[in-house]
């Protein structure tokens, strides 16, 4: 790697690099991330930790739909389970999964709860 410094106006030493050794540097880093993704996992999965859903429904989430709704009907539930499970009133999900109304932390807690997922799985 042939590298050349030079030293701005104001002091700062910047590196030139071919750009060919750039873009390695790049897609090392981007490897890097992706293991320690990968790693991550591997540690919630054998904690118990990790939800694996269907591309069908993750599709359903990255389109916008309700993330309450979209897990609620991917354990089979419905909503009135749901809400009983998480001690709300059936309208109150409704209004959530709606998007009429934000749930409040605690609700969401138990909603996630309810779920078999993670409050941070519905953030």
């Amino acid at each position: 790697m042939s590298v050349q410094t030079i030293t701005a106006p104001n002091g700062d030493r910047l590196v030139v690099l071919p750009e060919a050794d750039y873009l390695a540097m790049q897609e090392a880093l981007e490897d890097a991330a992706d293991i320690a993704a990968v790693d991550a996992y591997e540690r919630q999965k054998a904690a118990g930790e990790a939800v694996m859903i269907p591309a069908a429904f993750v599709d359903r989430i990255l389109d916008g739909e309700s993330k309450v709704r979209v897990f609620r009907e991917f354990r089979g539930l419905s909503a009135r389970d749901l809400a009983g499970k998480a001690e709300i009133s059936p309208s109150y999900l409704s209004q959530i999964e709606s998007g009429a109304r934000d749930g409040s932390f605690d609700t969401m807690k138990r909603i996630a709860a309810a779920l078999g997922i993670s409050v941070d799985d519905l953030a």
